[in-house]
């Protein structure tokens, strides 16, 4: 039996984004915070690097915006850079509001001495030292704090392993003019499926790196915001740039342990195993260049030697500052045999960042009336073709005050005077062939890396199509026939997102930022500033 929920703002999704927007329209809104697993399960809690933003008096606003728009490739939007630049001071000022102690400096002098005294470090693409950090541990120094600060708010309640199936709509007969008022949410604890109705409903699920059968992210990064929105009956835009991180652990107990661009930032270099240095070889900026060329410079290195991984070198450093810098990095890395300050690590790259996802405007709205999606579910277009270093969780904090200011400019007019059916399971029967779920998840995620990873081609990328178009059609009919189940819902997801991957990898015939095609392998100037928009089928007309 379904239990109803009613609230004044539901946030789907509990990292940076959804904490910091439910803490900022709690003091006039009734907010759920739904996490479909434990609350630091997400991708906030394994940000390593930091936060960037302009709080040294040498560096400039102006610099961070031309730094981003530079990564991006000719795909940033100026004013959403400009919007989320200019807003970071304000950023990491709430943050300490809230209990985040970021990293302090207090060998004044030094040039990484700043106003205040944070200390502030580089990672590529970053013209100054603007990253500020919490020794290695940003995120999870972030998410600990705004977690403590909303368990302690009486006007937010926190759903612990409570997964999101489907957004609902009004089913206005126009659906130019329908609006979201809630979702269908798996309570996984209880095995039951619950309606939250609500005023406002706010994604801020993540990204869809686990489409990938290698990457950074915990297990719960897969597409589900994307997914809904799209069924929903968004756009969403830039699905073909996913970000590479070039330096994940490679070790076969840890597939996602990653080695944060701090290090690279602090001087760390980049070796073959014979020793040699190569990035000399693809960038002037050598280990700081960004992202998608230090992927790419790896990925061709691996392919033309046929071996597994390259080495991470920071061992020519001071001992004490790395374990100083560095501690949750060499504490993991010392327990699986690898001593930082001693010897190189081996690395490869592994997805890492999804560029793209629902489209957005600068408050955070989507195309379906009171629905937002903040984080990295959304495409504001701050990102471009490529993400700058620690600009995603700025991008969170900045997106999550302008969400919050809009919905409580509207608050008091919204209502949800709309009658939700419960959840119908009448038709459906608990499966016994769970292995369909496992085999086309191992499938879809091999064929994604395999066919649209670092390097693509068009033949790949058509290959990948048919496989994906196959895959859905399994999964719809499965979805049909049996009752759902965590692992059901994410193939569900990944599936919709895999196919929005491809289709907008084959529309983009050139080479831009992260996505790279062999068959076009120079950036077309016709196509800067063109986002790749794709928009689900007209939502049927009710009845």
């Amino acid at each position: 039996m379904s239990v109803f929920h009613d609230f004044d703002v539901l946030v789907i999704g509990s990292g940076a984004a959804g904490l910091s927007l439910g803490l900022k329209v709690a003091g006039d809104a009734k907010v759920a915070i739904l996490s479909k697993n434990r609350l630091s399960e997400g991708s906030t809690s394994w940000a390593q690097g930091g936060i960037a933003a302009v709080l040294d008096n040498r560096d400039t606003t102006t610099s961070h915006i031309e730094d981003t728009m530079v990564a991006g490739a000719g795909l940033c939007h100026k004013d959403k850079v400009i919007h989320v630049v200019e807003n970071g001071r304000d950023a990491i000022d709430w943050l300490v509001e809230q209990g985040v102690a970021f990293t302090k400096e207090p060998h004044v002098g030094k040039d990484i001495f700043v106003d205040g005294d944070y200390h502030l470090t580089r990672e590529g693409g970053h013209s100054f030292r603007r990253v500020v950090h919490a020794t290695d541990a940003t995120g999870q120094e972030v998410q600990l704090s705004l977690e403590t600060q909303a368990k302690n708010h009486p006007n937010i309640s926190l759903f612990e392993n409570h997964m999101t199936v489907d957004l609902i709509s009004d089913q206005n007969p126009d659906p130019d003019k329908r609006r979201c008022v809630g979702a269908y949410v798996f309570d996984t604890d209880k095995g039951r499926m619950d309606v939250f109705r609500a005023k406002f409903t706010v994604l801020a699920t993540g990204g869809a790196s686990r489409v990938y059968l290698y990457t950074s992210n915990p297990d719960g990064s897969t597409g589900d915001g994307i997914a809904m929105a799209w069924r929903l009956g968004c756009r969403v835009a830039n699905m073909e740039f996913n970000q590479f991180h070039p330096t994940c652990l490679y070790h076969p107990e840890t597939r996602t342990f990653l080695l944060t661009e701090a290090l690279r930032g602090e001087g760390a270099y980049l070796r073959l195993p014979g020793g040699e240095r190569f990035m000399e070889n693809f960038d002037k900026r050598l280990e700081l260049a960004p992202r998608d060329i230090v992927a790419r410079a790896i990925d061709h290195e691996m392919k033309r030697l046929g071996i597994d991984c390259v080495y991470l070198d920071i061992s020519h450093k001071d001992e004490s500052f790395i374990r100083e810098h560095f501690p949750t990095i060499y504490k993991q890395c010392l327990k699986l045999g690898y001593d930082l300050t001693k010897q190189p690590i081996p690395v490869v790259p592994a997805a890492h960042y999804t560029c793209g996802g629902v489209m957005t405007d600068k408050s955070g709205r989507t195309d379906v009336a009171n629905l937002y999606a903040i984080g990295e579910v959304a495409h504001t277009g701050l990102h471009g073709a490529n993400r700058m270093a620690s600009n995603s969780l700025l991008e969170c904090l900045v997106y999550a005050k302008t969400a919050a200011e809009e919905i409580l400019s509207l608050i008091k007019n919204t209502d949800i005077s709309v009658d939700i059916k419960p959840w119908d399971e009448s038709r459906v029967m608990d499966s016994d062939e769970d292995v369909v779920i496992s085999h086309n998840w191992n499938e879809l995620r091999h064929f994604m890396w395999d066919y649209v990873g670092i390097v693509r081609t068009t033949r790949r990328l058509e290959r990948a199509a048919r496989r994906v178009d196959m895959l859905a059609g399994e999964i719809r009919e499965y979805y049909s026939h049996f009752r759902v189940s965590p692992d059901l819902l994410e193939l569900r997801n990944l599936v919709v997102v895999a196919d929005l991957i491809i289709r907008s990898a084959l529309l983009r015939t050139e080479s831009r930022g992260l996505h790279y095609m062999l068959d076009y392998p120079d950036t077309d100037p016709a196509l800067a500033g063109r986002d790749t928009i794709l928009k689900p089928p007209r939502l049927p007309t009710a009845k």
